[in-house]
């Protein structure tokens, strides 16, 4: 699995909350089921799970199994053997042989077949599988970590979730917070995702969010949580660069929100300076201050610019060395002390 280049954003006492939860567990070689409506950051509490674990230098291994139908699921959990069905000409190894040593995120598990649940029960309480289509056992040793915003309790009592697996995955219980409990946050997240945007886009800085928009953002329900705030505020901050739907701001369904500075319109420049292929905003205050400037440095502050090129810097090297940090260390010529340094530093 590619490295997730995003982290947990938030000083809400909710999240504070979640987060000691989550510290607490990492230590604990048991398997943890996470709880919470889509959109809410299942995956990044779970890989915080891991990182923070002494599994922090083995595989991190991910699959949405509402994502693949049922009999590539089984393949993709458990691999297969040459001949086990049609095209499979060679050995496949699936994500428990790739997470060996590591932690297997299970991501929507309660989509999961019956049929797929017994096999899981099994690999939970031995430590053993065999590949599709094939006859020796292999024993591996991985902590399972999953989510579901399903009712798996209800399920269970209709049949239609097994109850032991249930059992078996629930050591304990992670339980996230919809957006809506945690209003705090909002402002933070959204200042984070707009100032990302807008590093994509190749604009120096992002000037920031009117009263009014903070208000109208703190007020909306977020159904769809972070996920939904965070599309809410890519779109704003492209359609603001691209002048294209300078009037419309941050829409919320039918809800249409100015996301900037009501002195003028959205993205609009009292005066435009061209830095190289870059159109800057300028304001009459900060003139003085350009005759003075490179025009090649960013506008962002020297820490927080070097803070986020170390960030996309490892980020990036988790990725192309599939998550594995042996390998990564070795390609960023740091020691494993280093790089766990490095994790727990930008994995909070």
């Amino acid at each position: 699995m590619a490295a997730s280049n995003q982290r947990v954003i938030g000083t809400s006492s909710q999240l504070a909350k979640v987060l000691d939860h989550t510290s607490a567990l990492a230590s604990i070689n048991r398997p943890v089921l996470i709880m919470g409506e889509r959109g809410t950051g299942k995956e990044l509490i779970a890989e915080r799970l891991h990182y923070l674990s002494p599994r922090w230098d083995q595989p991190f291994i991910a699959i949405n199994c509402a994502a693949i139908n049922e009999e590539l699921m089984e393949s993709e959990l458990f691999g297969h053997e040459p001949g086990a069905f049609t095209g499979a000409t060679k050995i496949h190894q699936g994500r428990f042989e790739r997470a060996d040593g590591g932690s297997l995120f299970l991501d929507e598990l309660g989509t999961m077949s019956l049929r797929l649940q017994e096999k899981l029960l099994r690999v939970l309480e031995y430590g053993e599988f065999q590949r599709l289509g094939g006859q020796k056992t292999h024993k591996v040793d991985v902590r399972i970590i999953a989510a579901t915003n399903a009712d798996l309790k209800s399920m269970a009592a209709k049949h239609t979730f097994r109850a032991d697996l249930l059992d078996r995955l629930a050591f304990d219980v992670i339980n996230l917070p919809p957006l809506r409990e945690r209003q705090h946050d909002i402002p933070e997240l959204a200042e984070h995702f707009a100032i990302r945007m807008a590093i994509e886009l190749d604009q120096p800085e992002f000037a920031g969010f009117s009263s009014q928009a903070i208000e109208q953002l703190m007020s909306y329900d977020w159904p769809g949580n972070i996920r939904e705030l965070k599309n809410v505020v890519e779109r704003s901050v492209f359609r603001c660069v691209s002048q294209s739907d300078n009037e419309q701001g941050l829409i919320l369904n039918e809800v249409i929100i100015d996301p900037f500075s009501t002195t003028s319109p959205p993205c609009e420049p009292t005066k435009s300076a061209q830095h190289g292929s870059i159109t800057v905003e300028e304001t009459p205050e900060d003139t003085h201050k350009n005759a003075i400037d490179s025009p090649n440095l960013p506008k962002l502050p020297f820490k927080q610019a070097l803070l986020k090129f170390e960030r996309k810097l490892l980020f990036d090297a988790l990725a192309a060395n599939h998550n594995h940090q042996k390998r990564t260390a070795h390609t960023l010529g740091l020691s494993y002390d280093q790089l766990r340094g490095l994790i727990k530093k930008h994995v909070k």
